[in-house]
């Protein structure tokens, strides 16, 4: 029975300022979001296993929380909300022809094989616009992105930016099947460049690959890794991915976001198989993992029934918080809460008072004053939460009004 008191591992409560902050947080992201045009929209918690899948190309099956429903489907609760919104986006608008902008927030839900200190259910907010292969589009998810963690009050951060067909030209030239596809990816997301230029040299790959391989290790920075990029480019498939790098800088550059731009043609897509163009994450001090996550997937809303060129990201926000609070960035969050503390008897002046301010739009907590309790524990109870204001309702019929922050008392009349 003990253990029901505790969360399970990965998961958390969050209450009182945390929670203040983190709705902050959310309400400024989301803010931006909407001023460049972005609507609502709210997918299921769970779907049905298929919208999961492994030919979606989200996490893997294993990493999925399953259960079944009274018919014995297989439902996940969702491990990334980006199939979600497309198989909504291919069913509620499956006729439109218009690019949709779409944002959302949510909690998702990965059950990591090895806990690390990991959470396993996490906020994302994020947006996708659907039904626009424009490398303006690319540009625009980069500049709302910039946007989006400047609002919050981040300073210090950056976004990489890479292209999948890079990576994939690589892939294709070096002709590797899946299992040593998936075996370089996952040597060069830890950045082991060493132990892939061993693997492919182990399983014979022609020289000219190795070489390729290696050098991906020296394509991060600014504009002059683009130019190295295409010099080591083996077709024109990995030309033209470098190419739309650059147009897309072009465009950034009319944002004035560009410095916030690094350049890594080592991006492989990670864990997601649905990238099929530009791919980013967005990195700061105070935390390993990235607190954006983001890129094109042109092919995903096929699966679901509708052929539309896609791009979207995702803002972390526990990453994000966790991040702002370790470099002690200010997260504003205003309390404007009035205690209205009554003594036996005056409920209903009280009550009256609090309908009073309320009706003006001013948040007020009535208690009822316990006689064994004094004056001061009111007074640090409303420190404690961020109240502005105690008003004192005695039994005699004197008002007396606290301010929390100045600690200035002043006997009133009426309020």
């Amino acid at each position: 029975m003990k253990k029901l008191l505790h969360t399970p591992e990965g998961v958390r409560d969050i209450y009182n300022v945390e929670c203040g902050k983190k709705r902050a947080l959310e309400e400024r992201i989301l803010k931006t979001f909407r001023l460049y045009g972005y609507h609502d929209i709210q997918t299921p918690m769970f779907e049905y296993f298929d919208v999961f899948r492994k030919e979606i190309g989200t996490v893997p099956s294993k990493d999925l929380y399953k259960f079944f429903d009274k018919e014995g489907n297989t439902l996940a609760l969702r491990p990334d909300i980006t199939p979600s919104v497309a198989r909504a986006a291919a069913t509620l608008f499956g006729e439109e022809q218009i690019p949709i902008r779409l944002c959302y927030t949510g909690n998702t839900f990965i059950n990591h094989s090895s806990y690390q200190g990991r959470l396993r259910e996490v906020t994302q907010m994020g947006v996708e616009l659907i039904g626009d292969g424009s490398v303006e589009a690319d540009a625009e998810m980069l500049a709302l992105v910039t946007e989006s963690l400047m609002s919050v009050g981040l300073k210090e951060f950056q976004v990489n930016v890479g292209n999948v067909d890079y990576f994939r030209s690589l892939i294709e030239d070096a002709n590797l099947d899946e299992d040593a596809r998936e075996r370089v990816i996952k040597l060069i997301n830890n950045r082991n460049y060493f132990g892939v230029e061993d693997y492919l040299d182990k399983i014979q790959v022609k020289r000219s690959s190795r070489e390729a391989f290696a050098a991906l290790s020296e394509l991060t920075g600014g504009l002059e890794v683009l130019k190295k990029a295409k010099e080591i480019a083996p077709n024109s498939s990995g030309v033209l991915a470098v190419k739309r790098l650059e147009r897309i800088y072009n465009v950034l550059k009319v944002y004035g976001m560009e410095k916030f731009l690094t350049f890594d043609l080592s991006m492989t897509g990670g864990t997601y198989g649905y990238y099929t163009g530009i791919i980013f994450r967005g990195y700061t001090f105070g935390t390993g993992d990235a607190i954006v996550k983001g890129g094109r997937y042109d092919a995903l809303l096929e699966k679901f029934g509708k052929e539309s060129p896609s791009i979207g990201f995702a803002i972390v926000v526990d990453e994000l918080m966790n991040a702002m609070n370790r470099q002690r960035q200010r997260i504003v969050f205003t309390r404007k809460n009035t205690l209205l503390l009554y003594d036996e008897g005056k409920a209903a002046e009280a009550i009256a008072l609090a309908k009073d301010f309320r009706g003006k739009a001013k948040n007020v907590e009535l208690i009822k004053k316990d006689k064994k309790k004094i004056l001061e524990e009111y007074i640090e109870y409303g420190k404690k939460y961020y109240a502005g204001n105690l008003i004192y309702m005695k039994k005699g019929g004197e008002i007396t009004m606290i301010n929390l922050v100045s600690g200035e008392h002043k006997v009133i009349n009426r309020v």
